[in-house]
């Protein structure tokens, strides 16, 4: 089992309510706590029609023993997978453009890519066509910060074995949107690079968005970090590898300035995104739906390093919101979930961190080394100022949040740990799957 983010799933309610004045006394409450207690590094942003209603940094962008730069509405971020919705937006340009068509079959760019004579370009966009998701497989947490080329990437493709057969189910691939970035170059003749330019940025004047490249803090970028006893920088993974799936920059107030102009007319045609915006399953193309309450929301998600990204749009308000963290110890959802909370009156929900902590008595019963017969992994568990932590062996250190008695989560990578410590074992359990470790 790899300890690594995962993709967040908003999992919101049904509501109805009209939007007034906006309640920054709890949304100011909440950041300061979460910067107080080393919760969260985060940009945040809220419009209404384009215009800003609520907007926060905190943290840093840059944090080690030479110098700390402070984040704020300006820093960019990697974005990760919401790099989907603008790949998707540009496909979809070149279908109004006949230049490309939803029923064209992937064999016309790439027949080497197993099933690609049944697999039709809108089956990439729903994730749907069965390709392999590549960074599902151990080989690629062991090289993502190593440089590959176009070719070196379809030689990796070529050799996966279908998931299902395309078309029979949803599966989140970021493989297939990589390949749809290959295909925009393909087709136009130009870089993706270029082709972000011209079609999205200069159309709508983002000037704080790129593709691609090192991490620069001179041009205002993040490094991205975890937290245990300090914050620990994390790998940079080379861009050159998610590429069309997740290799875009950006800032809070630069996407939601691209979200809104695609649900206003400015970057697709009404019939586009109408198609942008059917959910089949569970995916749009290049959207997902993120409801709030009985708000009808349309957004991405994206996780990459110690980045974490959200963004949402809720076309019956003209509502958008993103919450951009390079530091992350408190779930972006809930972020989320708050801003929402607060623009349509609902209660604000502030937790108290100096309520978890855990005692050196508490802590003692679950002190140890833990391995287990499934996985090959060694985690070690280890206490410090009041605070439980859970080290991976050859991974960073993470600190353990308790629930209940014997049960810990990690909110930041969705894991929960749940002790037993009469049988000296505990269970892990992530993303729907759960492994038995004893100490």
């Amino acid at each position: 089992m790899k300890i690594k983010l995962i993709p967040i799933v908003a999992l919101l309610f049904a509501f109805s309510a009209s939007a007034q004045q906006i309640n920054t006394t709890d949304l100011d409450r909440l950041f300061d706590s979460l910067a107080v207690h080393n919760k969260s590094m985060a940009s945040v942003l809220l419009t209404h029609k384009g215009q800003k209603v609520y907007e926060r940094a905190i943290g840093y962008a840059v944090v080690d023993s030479a110098r700390t730069v402070k984040a704020t509405p300006e820093t960019r971020y990697r974005i990760g997978s919401i790099t989907k919705t603008f790949t998707a937006t540009m496909i979809m340009q070149l279908v109004e453009e006949k230049k490309l068509a939803l029923d064209t079959h992937l064999d016309k760019y790439f027949p080497d890519i197993p099933n690609a004579g049944q697999i039709t370009i809108e089956m990439m966009l729903r994730h749907r066509s069965g390709i392999h998701n590549f960074t599902d497989d151990e080989a690629y947490w062991k090289q993502q910060t190593q440089p590959r080329t176009h070719a070196e990437m379809l030689a990796v493709f070529g050799k996966y074995k279908p998931d299902f057969v395309p078309d029979a189910e949803a599966k989140y691939s970021n493989t297939g949107y990589i390949l749809l970035g290959y295909i925009i170059e393909d087709v136009t003749k130009k870089s993706y690079e270029k082709n972000l330019q011209e079609r999205i940025l200069a159309r709508i004047g983002l000037k704080n968005t790129s593709f691609g490249g090192k991490i620069d803090p001179a041009r205002g970028d993040a490094y991205s970090y975890s937290f245990s006893k300090r914050w620990e920088k994390q790998v940079e993974t080379d861009l050159s590898q998610p590429a069309g799936a997740g290799a875009i920059v950006s800032t809070p107030g630069d996407v939601l300035a691209f979200v809104n102009a695609l649900f206003t007319g400015k970057l697709v045609l009404q019939q586009s995104l109408t198609q942008m915006t059917k959910i089949v399953d569970i995916f749009g193309i290049g959207l997902a739906p993120m409801p709030f309450y009985q708000k009808k929301g349309y957004g991405h998600t994206g996780g990459l390093d110690g980045f974490q990204t959200m963004m949402v749009y809720f076309p019956g308000d003209s509502l958008a919101g993103a919450v951009f963290s390079n530091g992350v110890d408190y779930p972006l959802n809930d972020i989320l979930i708050a801003m929402l909370s607060a623009y349509y009156k609902v209660p604000v929900i502030i937790p108290d961190f100096n309520a978890m902590q855990v005692s050196p008595q508490e802590a003692e019963p679950y002190l140890g080394v833990y391995e287990s017969k499934q996985i090959p992994l060694k985690v070690t568990i280890s206490h410090k100022d009041n605070k439980l932590f859970f080290q991976p062996t050859g991974q960073p250190t993470f600190l353990l949040t308790p629930v209940k008695k014997d049960v810990f989560k990690i909110d930041a990578v969705g894991l929960t740990m749940e002790f037993r410590p009469e049988q000296k074992e505990a269970t892990i359990t992530q993303a729907g799957q759960a492994f038995l470790f004893t100490k």
